[in-house]
């Protein structure tokens, strides 16, 4: 019988739901809270099949009292989490593409920031094999790194950008954050990452650029002071010794 009372509206009604669990996963593993997301969505599981399905009233009922507080508690306890996850869904690739459809082209290449001279700085540091940590934002604020470094507020020029990673410069050794085509803050310190897939052979400078790359939609490029290879750490994901045009195109190209 419940065969038969299964009709489109149903379908339609578990299709949403299966859409909405699958790009909540993928936006909370975007954002670097999938760790969050799977333990709440556990915690669920474990309340449906103890209130509904064992039908046990006692611990059935210390459950749903943890429900019921259990939005609070996360919201404290997970704010800086949820803050990230928000960010990521108002800057997520559907969205965006929302967004450029009332939004002309032209006035979205002027948001772009000046790449050519970071390409040549980079390409220059690495012939030197002078270590670099450059981060461009896009549309996640990066207020919280800024604040980590000096304020500069200066024209992005590739004689600047190498001035600031020489070695006798004070603030080589942190990262550069660039907003809106102007050089933001260098100094700046950056979350590392810890995921144990990155290779062994990556320094610190790649775990940083990978930590702010899983919490933020910024472009983070490296430029190894052992070896002078150029790579970028972008959603998460690894770039490996880029040439000049492939630095200029991946840097180019973000949703």
């Amino acid at each position: 019988m419940l065969f038969f009372n299964f009709g489109i509206k149903d379908f339609i009604d578990i299709l949403l739901v299966a859409l909405l669990l699958y790009y909540t996963y993928k936006l909370m593993k975007d954002s670097g809270s999938f760790n969050v997301f799977a333990g709440v969505l556990i915690f669920i599981m474990i309340w449906v099949i103890v209130s509904q399905v064992l039908e046990m009233r006692l611990l059935g009922s210390i459950l749903d009292k943890l429900v019921s507080v259990g939005v609070l508690a996360i919201i404290i306890l997970f704010q800086d989490e949820i803050r990230r996850f928000l960010f990521t869904l108002g800057t997520h690739r559907q969205v965006n593409a929302i967004i450029r459809f009332f939004v002309r082209n032209k006035q979205e290449k002027q948001q772009n920031p000046d790449i050519l001279p970071i390409v040549m700085a980079c390409i220059s540091m690495g012939k030197q094999k002078v270590g670099a940590l450059i981060v461009i934002e896009h549309n996640m604020p990066l207020d919280e790194v800024i604040r980590t470094g000096e304020v500069l507020d200066a024209t992005v020029s590739q004689r600047l950008i190498e001035n600031i990673f020489f070695k006798n410069s004070p603030l080589h050794d942190g990262a550069m954050v660039i907003r809106k085509k102007r050089i933001k803050a260098a100094g700046c310190i950056l979350p590392v990452s810890h995921d144990l897939t990155i290779p062994k052979e990556l320094g610190l400078r790649h775990r940083a650029a990978m930590g702010i790359s899983q919490e933020s939609d910024a472009h983070a490029i490296i430029v190894s002071e052992e070896t002078g290879a150029i790579s970028v750490a972008y959603r998460g994901q690894f770039y490996l010794r880029l040439n000049a045009e492939e630095l200029e195109s991946l840097l180019t190209k973000y949703e």
